[in-house]
């Protein structure tokens, strides 16, 4: 009961942390800037239409735009560490950075199916309803029943790939990746076991 009342107050602390760093009426993007910049540096990995064909590297397409701009700021500030992001961000302005929000916030997510029937299972679970024997919260209570994310907050999961999931809830719990507010997704895949991760990243592969 404390653990559970513990994780229930990192996360109300997580959200208001969230909401706190993104303006109620932050600036628009114009996704028209950013074709260029989407052409000649982005859709090499994410895809020209935010749909990456590659597993390592996340599909952007109906991403919230003010989370896509925050990340690429905590890239080029160093708050989120990568190697390859770091030098392809540093000469993006902040309008760059609100355009590519908006590019890719607009672009259609095309559906993804996932692979593995027993670990799509096991991922429901965790997913819907968390593990309350290890205070694992459910992920639908910020990332939506459908993985759409809130926006600002939390990001959209639906249709990511299951390979990038499954490595940034590594990175979170080894810390190699700490932007999350208030350090709520540390405190989550902390308790996290390598498979409940496995059949989380699976599940949400084919959320849509």
């Amino acid at each position: 009961m404390r653990l559970r009342h513990a994780l229930l107050i990192a996360l109300m602390s997580a959200t208001t942390t969230w909401a706190a760093t993104a303006p109620a009426s932050a600036p628009r993007g114009d996704p028209a800037k950013a074709q260029k910049i989407v052409n000649e540096v982005c859709g090499a990995c994410h895809g020209n239409d935010g749909n990456s064909t590659t597993p390592a590297y996340p599909s952007l397409a109906g991403q919230h735009p003010e989370y896509i701009t925050k990340q690429l700021h905590d890239f080029k500030s160093g708050a989120r560490r990568n190697a390859i992001m770091a030098p392809n961000v540093v000469g993006l302005t902040d309008e760059d950075m609100l355009n590519l929000g908006a590019y890719f916030a607009a672009q259609q997510p095309k559906p993804r199916l996932a692979k593995d029937p027993q670990l799509v299972a096991a991922g429901q679970r965790l997913y819907r309803g968390g593990n309350p024997g290890s205070g694992v919260p459910a992920c639908a209570s910020c990332h939506g029943p459908n993985g759409a994310g809130i926006p600002v907050q939390f990001p959209r999961l639906a249709g990511q790939h299951a390979k990038y999931v499954e490595t940034q809830l590594k990175n979170f719990r080894s810390g190699d990746r700490a932007n999350d507010g208030g350090s709520m997704m540390r405190v989550i895949a902390r308790r996290m076991t390598d498979q409940e991760m496995r059949a989380v990243a699976e599940f949400v592969s084919g959320l849509r």
